[in-house]
């Protein structure tokens, strides 16, 4: 009689791991839309001005879509047992991030020191510094994340045998497969941060 084989756990809907990736995105949507919704209702209740939303949040937009794509190819490099290139990617996502992080330092302090847009200098400049900064803290969180695996991978494809282990290891795909999907969404959570902030400056 013919063993029926396991499936795979990235195929499992509700494996535990996509469970726990399900509802921390959820939360993350809940929080950012009370907090979008909430400057938009102190807006036209109070009647305050927008504040302006700097150049350097459009360019670091353009740098957390790279990382997203370099997400894309370590993820497909390791479907394709690409030993080099799926290392290699996995560092520049690592590298594209930190980036993002210094730009996003950068900008606060551009909006402190250029446009003296202070914390506490109008309820509008504090929901920006809030929200970009709740933002900046999920991709904090999820680096070392991004460091592990590139270490793993480093340290253990030594030879074809570990790397044949590495590369058929369900978990570690699925992990890969959670990531680069928490990954997409901090990209498109930016992206609707930027285009609600801009929006807001013209209306």
């Amino acid at each position: 009689m013919q063993q029926r084989q396991p499936a795979y756990p990235e195929n499992l809907i509700f494996h535990p791991y996509n469970i726990m990736l399900f509802l921390l995105l959820f939360g993350l949507t809940a929080l950012f839309l009370a907090l979008t919704i909430g400057y938009v209702y102190i807006r036209v209740t109070m009647g305050i001005p927008p504040v302006q939303l700097p150049w350097l949040f459009l360019a670091n937009t353009l740098i957390l879509l790279g990382s997203s794509y370099t997400m894309i190819r370590a993820r497909q490099n390791y479907l394709d047992d690409n030993t080099a290139a799926y290392q290699r990617n996995l560092k520049r996502t690592i590298w594209l991030s930190v980036l993002f992080m210094a730009m996003q330092t950068v900008a606060w302090w551009w909006l402190f020191q250029m446009n003296h847009t202070a914390l506490n200098s109008s309820t509008t400049a504090a929901f920006l510094y809030v929200l970009s900064f709740a933002h900046l803290a999920h991709v904090i969180a999820g680096l070392p994340f991004l460091i592990i695996f590139y270490n793993t991978a480093r340290k253990r494809m030594v030879d074809p045998v570990t790397v044949l282990v590495y590369f058929s290891d369900p978990e570690k795909r699925l992990k890969l497969r959670l990531l680069t999907v928490y990954w997409h969404f901090l990209d498109v959570l930016w992206i609707y941060l930027v285009v609600f902030l801009g929006v807001n400056t013209l209306i």
